[in-house]
């Protein structure tokens, strides 16, 4: 079956940096576009970043632009979220996801920007 795992989250200062990764299972990982998504407290959950089943092709909110870089390793079936210069607002649960006849989703990882 379908499995995400991501992990590397964590509390950070505002200003500091993460790095999530997310390993993918039970599905051709080469042929579909990965995304990460987020959700705070109280509020919707929203598409961060976005990347093209081959890599060349990405897409970011505004909020993340210079900030977050999603990139993919198809060798190793996992898909990476850098994020750098950290705010607060960040704070969220942070959900890798894939369109597969249905949005399927991996846990979370929380990440907790405080200082």
């Amino acid at each position: 079956q379908v499995q995400l795992v991501e992990s590397g989250g964590g509390l950070v200062q505002p200003g500091g940096f993460l790095r999530l990764s997310c390993t993918a299972s039970g599905f051709i990982f080469t042929n579909y576009a990965m995304s990460w998504y987020r959700q705070a407290p109280g509020k919707e959950r929203e598409l961060v970043a976005i990347i093209a089943s081959s890599g060349d092709s990405t897409r970011y909110i505004d909020s993340v632009k210079g900030r977050f870089t999603i990139s993919r390793d198809n060798a190793k079936n996992t898909v990476y979220l850098q994020m750098n210069s950290l705010k607060p607002e960040d704070t969220a649960v942070y959900l890798c996801s894939v369109n597969l006849a249905g949005r399927k989703w991996g846990q979370g990882t929380q990440v907790t920007v405080s200082p």
